[in-house]
């Protein structure tokens, strides 16, 4: 719901800047020869683009090479799936970021929709459904870890059998939407899934987040590669186009994450502020296709 939230502001004020670019430089990108390398997986987050509908979306993925769009619900999968898409990560439960599996009074309800989620993921060939840990609310983050640990080992015992991965997105818990949320930091995630123990269970490293919580983004991801399943993309500040406007540098950052063996999704989930979102979509992608 933070994020669907953080989309409807975040659009009237993308609108506004959209209006006073130059619409010749948007005309140049959206018409530039546009080819893929075929090194990486490319996707993007449905929430930033939601005012086109989704066929239309999806269709405007086809023709940019795109193999995915993401966190999408059970009935929006069929959509991509029939267009020779994929939903490279899942919606998960309907309880959201806030209230996770660091919170106890959350395990039934969790363990509820995550029985239900993974074997109809894995019958439609979606491999990988998200999850949060949730917010602290006055909690320390060992008691957190623990709870989440306990609460998980059921839905990963799930997962383990349909071989699907429950993928904990890092978020900053500074500002956008997510302040006081606990897995906000590569390494707790990575304790986590020590606990837990299973090959199933990794991390969504979001660059926008971890540069805004912990930066060191390339030594990051190298150090713990083996933990990260998944990336999401975006400016940081604003979380807006990934382009020489902002301060990381995306084009060294894939190349780090390309030459590490990375095989997954990168997914673009910046808030376009051009008039054409999908201008922006392919400028992202083609920074991120080294």
């Amino acid at each position: 719901m933070k994020r669907r939230k953080l989309l409807k502001q975040s659009i009237f004020a993308a609108s506004a800047m959209a209006m006073s670019s130059c619409s010749s430089g948007n005309a140049n990108l959206k018409e530039a020869p546009f080819s893929l390398k075929g090194k990486v997986n490319h996707s993007a987050c449905r929430w930033c683009y939601s005012k086109i509908p989704l066929e239309q979306l999806a269709e405007s993925a086809q023709e940019l090479g795109m193999k995915s769009i993401e966190l999408l619900n059970p009935n929006e999968w069929d959509i991509m799936i029939k267009r020779g898409l994929t939903c490279a990560i899942s919606n998960g439960s309907e309880l959201g970021i806030e209230k996770g599996f660091n919170d106890p009074k959350n395990h039934e309800k969790l363990l509820a929709d995550y029985t239900d989620l993974i074997p109809r993921a894995a019958e439609k060939g979606i491999s990988q459904i998200i999850c949060f840990s949730g917010n602290r609310n006055g909690m320390s983050d060992e008691v957190g870890m623990e709870n989440c640990a306990v609460g998980l080992d059921p839905v990963m015992k799930i997962a383990q059998k349909y071989k699907v991965k429950i993928v904990m997105e890092l978020l900053n818990s500074k500002s956008h939407g997510h302040v006081d949320y606990m897995c906000d930091h590569t390494m707790w995630g990575v304790e986590l899934a020590r606990k837990l123990g299973y090959d199933e269970f990794k991390l969504l490293y979001d660059i926008y987040h971890m540069q805004i919580m912990e930066g060191n983004v390339i030594e990051t991801i190298k150090k713990y590669r083996s933990y990260i399943s998944h990336f999401h993309t975006g400016g940081v500040p604003g979380r807006n186009e990934i382009n020489e406007k902002q301060e990381l540098n995306y084009k060294a950052i894939m190349k780090a994450i390309h030459e590490g063996g990375y095989d997954g999704y990168v997914a673009q989930e910046f808030i376009p502020t051009r008039q054409d979102p999908i201008v922006s979509l392919k400028e992202g992608i083609q920074i991120c296709d080294v």
